[in-house]
């Protein structure tokens, strides 16, 4: 099916799984931009915490809620979001990576990367879900390759997502002080303008960065949804960035809107 309108595609720094259940500036900027797309006709997420050797896609009629968190209130543990899945979707994205041996995936379901996100953008859990995994196998660059091959999906409805964190150090987080670190700091004001500027190879090389990437970056899985999402724009799409700020020092909760 081919829509009208493209889908835009986003990246949102989901941070604190408690951004499920606590209202925050981020929740808002999530809701808020739900409210200003088209309403989509299904969900692909690329979520930082489902990593596998070799591609998967999601392919079950109801995907299960993953608590894959410790440590959090009860309350969270208790949190449902019973959107169906979407398996003619996952057979269109396996069709659309055919060169990428994607297979399909009966036991995930949907992880805290995506449900504490569309909990808030789309309450009602009614449209379809399926999430896509990250290969480790994969280099970044490999990772972008494989996105582009996803944006015929934006002009069927579907609106993908990638969730993550553009600085991501949980070693050095610190709990009770939102202050960010300097190359914290430094590091989301570099992307900032990279994103703006459309300079994906810098974006995608980001090893060659600096320290301050380093540190932002210790572990890329967090980072590599960014990319996907990124890969996704055309030479027609504006691209936007909302809820930009760093918190407990070395999160950052940086969103991205494309188109």
């Amino acid at each position: 099916m081919t829509t009208e309108q493209r889908m835009p595609a986003l990246f949102i720094g989901h941070g604190s799984p408690m951004n499920a259940i606590e209202e925050t500036p981020f929740t808002a900027a999530w809701r808020d931009v739900a409210l200003t797309i088209p309403r989509p006709e299904a969900i692909l997420s690329v979520s930082a915490h489902w990593e596998t050797d070799g591609s998967m896609v999601t392919a079950m009629k109801s995907p299960r809620t993953i608590h894959d968190f410790y440590g959090f209130p009860e309350e969270l543990f208790h949190v449902e979001y019973p959107a169906p899945g979407a398996p003619e979707l996952a057979n269109r994205v396996m069709e659309l990576l055919k060169d990428n041996e994607v297979k399909a995936d009966e036991s995930w379901g949907l992880d805290h990367g995506t449900w504490s996100v569309l909990r808030r953008m789309y309450p009602e859990a009614d449209i379809p879900v399926m999430q896509l995994s990250l290969d480790r196998q994969k280099s970044p660059r490999e990772h972008v390759a494989l996105a582009k091959q996803l944006l015929p999906l934006r002009d069927e409805g579907v609106l993908i997502i990638g969730s993550g964190n553009i600085v991501h150090n949980l070693p050095l987080m610190h709990w009770h002080d939102d202050s960010p670190y300097p190359w914290a700091s430094e590091f989301d004001a570099v992307a900032t303008g990279l994103i703006r500027g459309g300079d994906l190879d810098r974006l995608t090389d980001y090893a060659a960065l600096g320290e301050a990437a380093r540190l932002s970056i210790p572990t890329s899985e967090h980072y590599l949804p960014l990319l996907y999402s990124l890969a996704l724009r055309t030479t027609a799409d504006p691209v936007s960035v909302f809820a930009d700020q760093v918190v407990l020092g070395s999160i950052s909760m940086q969103s991205v809107r494309i188109g």
